[in-house]
């Protein structure tokens, strides 16, 4: 099996410092869709990992949340893409769970969902803590992107070894699939 590992808020869709909220709120990346989809046509399956704190802050609940991901599928599906599955952590970053990105709590449900090992799944992030959750299941290959807070990221430094930079995801995807 051909799986890759997104972050969702600033790889796929916009990012905002006030959460996506409502699903008039989730806007695409240019190309990334068409990214997604190119994986899909290729053999590849797609999951979602993403923090979702804005659950329990208050600021949506799972039905909008639901709704926000309804329209994610939807225009996906109108550019002939996909998504296998997501992957949310609804905590706060002081409620101690083990699926709040940088801990790898979403990574290895996804693992045990699709019944694999990660060591050769490339996962892509916009953020260090998504890149850090990859590196602690060993994922084969990370990937920031200077998209949503990939600038910063990129410029604070501290990443994981190894890790790989594209402009955007379609880049990514560019480059994941001339090598594979």
């Amino acid at each position: 099996m051909k799986l890759i590992i997104l972050d969702r808020d600033g790889v796929i869709n916009e990012d905002s410092p006030h959460y996506i909220k409502h699903p008039d709120e989730w806007i695409p990346i240019p190309g990334s869709l068409q990214a997604i989809a190119r994986l899909n046509q290729a053999g590849w399956t797609v999951a979602i990992a993403s923090n979702q704190s804005g659950l329990a802050r208050g600021l949506f609940d799972m039905t909008t949340l639901a709704e926000i991901h309804h329209k994610l599928r939807r225009e996906l599906s109108q550019v002939g893409g996909s998504v296998d599955a997501i992957f949310v952590c609804p905590h706060g970053p002081d409620e101690s769970c083990q699926c709040r990105k940088p801990l790898p709590g979403l990574f290895l449900d996804i693992a045990r969902r699709f019944d694999v090992t990660l060591e050769n799944v490339p996962a892509v992030g916009d953020s260090l803590r998504d890149l850090q959750a990859a590196h602690a299941v060993g994922c084969g290959q990370t990937w920031l992107v200077r998209t949503g807070n990939g600038n910063r990221t990129f410029q604070q430094g501290g990443l994981p070894p190894g890790t790989q930079f594209e402009p955007d995801l379609a880049a990514v995807v560019d480059r994941i699939l001339s090598e594979h």
